[in-house]
């Protein structure tokens, strides 16, 4: 017997039999390995690989063993910032020099955290460091010294990847490339006037990314979010984030002008995917209210489990910093709290769908359910 088909105008554009697509979440590959991104689309829609925290050869490792497991399309999602603190540095270390000398209230505050949590320091040992594909914080493209982001965007262009996903920024001189490889290339926005800015980089998907979803997010929820970019962006199709975990929420999402559904949480709790458990757990035992938005662990605002540690620095007299500065100062702290089997302080980014989720099933399962 055949299974049921459901086509939307996303499937046509990216062959795919379903317009479910993996949202391509961080997490050191954690939250999409090869086992979860290949079941999203052996199950008919899009598994995309969240690459922003892989060095290049582990992006490219991720990528290839993916491929062991499937031929269909696949994506890969990269973090390309917009604006990062200028003079933070080219590597971990700058930042943190910068951070002990030009920033050291902020410093104390984490040990403090440290301290208190039981944690012994162990930072983070490589030198990644998010940088501004326009020239602040690294190398413009085209200059003879390529920052990370520039490596990672080479690797997807040298892989077997049908479509490319700027989860963050201006993808516009990813474009030329992606086209003389005929891969799409999807941008996400929060606003209408993002929206616009990802036409005149020319994308050929727009994700309208609302209020509700995990991660780094803005500030309008779906409902008023996506008709909106429907028609900023028309005839350019629309696919909706946040807040989607079963086939209502697909429902809502198509008959508010949008052509498929990029999903995330509902995917964290998949049995192929390699997230703590103490994290699953979290997810699958809080309340939608649990999951909030703060700027504790990036800089930039991002939904996410509230614990203790987010709790902290609601309640400090100090703000947080902008990226790079807190990303590279909460990263340390992560690695600490991982090394310590603390996972309950370590960052948990998901979203308000999270309220919708009580149980663990294999991909395939959630992709039927949705």
């Amino acid at each position: 017997m055949s299974r049921p088909v459901f086509r939307t105008a996303l499937c046509d554009l990216l062959d795919i039999e379903y317009p479910i697509l993996l949202a391509g979440m961080g997490s050191r590959g954690k939250a999409t390995p090869p086992a979860l991104v290949a079941a999203v689309s052996e199950a008919g829609g899009m598994g995309v690989v969240g690459g922003s925290g892989l060095v290049p050869e582990e992006l490219r490792e991720a990528i290839r063993e993916t491929r062991t497991l499937t031929d269909k399309p696949i994506g890969v999602d990269l973090i390309l910032p917009a604006k990062v603190a200028g003079g933070a540095g080219a590597t971990r270390s700058d930042v943190r020099s910068k951070l002990k000398s030009d920033f050291p209230e902020h410093v104390a505050f984490v040990e403090s955290l440290m301290e208190e949590h039981g944690l012994t320091p162990v930072p983070l040992d490589n030198e990644f460091v998010v940088a501004n594909t326009t020239g602040e914080g690294g190398e413009t493209p085209g200059s003879n010294t390529k920052n990370m982001i520039q490596q990672q965007v080479d690797v997807i262009m040298e892989e077997d990847v049908q479509m490319f996903a700027a989860g963050l920024g201006d993808p516009s001189w990813v474009v030329p490339m992606a086209r003389e490889k005929n891969m799409a290339v999807m941008g996400l926005v929060g606003s209408p006037r993002n929206a616009t800015r990802q036409m005149d980089a020319g994308v050929d998907i727009v994700v309208a990314q609302g209020y509700e979803a995990g991660g780094h997010t803005g500030k309008i929820a779906n409902f008023p979010l996506i008709p909106q970019v429907v028609d900023a962006v028309a005839p350019k199709p629309v696919v909706a984030a946040g807040g989607i975990a079963d086939g209502r929420g697909i429902a809502a999402a198509l008959s508010l002008g949008a052509v498929g559904a990029w999903v995330g949480t509902a995917f964290l709790v998949a049995e192929e995917c390699n997230i703590d458990p103490v994290h699953k757990r979290q997810i699958l035992e809080g309340e939608s209210r649990d999951f909030e938005i703060s700027r504790t662990y990036t800089g930039k605002t991002a939904r996410m489990f509230k614990n203790e540690v987010v709790e902290a620095w609601t309640e400090a007299e100090l703000d947080p910093l902008p990226m790079p500065y807190q990303k590279i100062l909460m990263d340390d702290f992560n690695a600490s709290a991982r090394a310590a089997g603390r996972l309950d302080v370590h960052s948990n980014p998901a979203g308000q769908a999270a309220g919708l989720l009580h149980k663990s099933r294999p991909a395939g399962e959630i992709c039927r359910i949705l």
